[in-house]
């Protein structure tokens, strides 16, 4: 009786997550933390834990097509991971090949158009999960509904240095002039990844730091954050709604802030800054009613 009732109350409360919900971020990256504590405390073997927080993953990227997310990024092994005992990094090669050509032959990805990436210094990967991306990036490469990052042998602070260490011996011979060193010059040396900066980063396990993941498509976007305690194997949908949530409250507040500050800026300036007035306008919906008396650049100041 008691699991029948447990089950009913998620059940509601996962409609009214979804009634608060008005839309969704459209990059959502995801820290997938936990899989050894879940097994270690249940007694199972690492192997046990990585196996049932894959099958997490198959249901968040159903969730991410059935709320218009349009590109998902999962941190799948990271470059710290290689420092693993060699038996448990085995264990993840085996699984991430696995899983790549199980979402490359899959129905659901075919149907929903979804696009599978490789992201990271993928050279230091064993031949055969190297097959198993190029395989899976050409059995989804026309599509373009939803894009599924699978960041694997990945460091954030590599991929910067390695960005900074290519445009410094183009400035060396000759190729690229300093001056003309932009973020797009940046964006080009990056590992051939993300497509989208990321809006919304979610890190299950009870931590609460991004761990060297996306430093630039993240961090550089002031992306919400959502941390909470369930292992990822135990990751619900109401959890993945309640980080959709954040994420929204994150945006309003963001545009408030935003609008606040360029009603500031017109008022201190009389009204003679243009690129603040457009600002204003964009975020009028946000300010106090009061502001609605402030003139418009229809509407000089007197």
């Amino acid at each position: 009786m008691r699991e029948w009732l447990r089950a009913q109350f998620r059940s509601v409360y996962e409609r009214v997550l979804r009634r608060e919900i008005s839309g969704a971020p459209s990059h959502v990256a995801v820290i997938q933390d936990g899989n050894r504590r879940y097994a270690r405390e249940r007694g199972d073997d690492t192997a046990t834990g990585h196996r049932v927080g894959a099958e997490t993953t198959e249901r968040v990227l159903d969730w991410c097509a059935e709320l218009g997310v349009d590109e998902l990024t999962l941190y799948a092994f990271s470059t710290e991971n290689f420092n693993r005992p060699p038996d448990e990094r085995e264990h993840l090669f085996d699984l991430i090949e696995e899983k790549l050509y199980q979402f490359a032959d899959a129905d659901r990805v075919h149907e929903e158009r979804v696009r599978v990436r490789a992201i990271g210094d993928t050279d230091r990967l064993p031949e055969r999960v190297q097959q198993a991306i190029d395989y899976a990036e050409a059995q989804t490469a026309g599509y373009d509904a939803l894009t599924l990052n699978v960041a694997v042998a990945y460091g954030g602070r590599a991929e910067l240095l390695q960005a900074a260490r290519e445009i410094g011996s183009a400035v060396d011979r000759g190729d690229l002039d300093p001056a003309d060193v932009t973020a797009e010059t940046v964006e080009a040396r990056l590992y051939d990844g993300a497509v989208r900066d990321v809006d919304l980063i979610v890190r299950t396990g009870g931590d609460e730091r991004t761990s060297n993941f996306l430093p630039w498509h993240a961090n550089g976007n002031e992306a919400a954050a959502f941390f909470c305690t369930p292992y990822w194997p135990e990751f619900s949908k109401i959890d993945f709604l309640r980080a959709i949530r954040t994420y929204e409250a994150r945006e309003v507040s963001w545009r408030r802030t935003r609008a606040k500050r360029a009603l500031a800026l017109v008022r201190a300036l009389g009204g003679e800054v243009k690129e603040a007035r457009r600002v204003l306008d964009r975020f009028r919906d946000y300010l106090p009613d009061a502001v609605e008396d402030e003139p418009t650049e229809q509407q000089p100041a007197d």
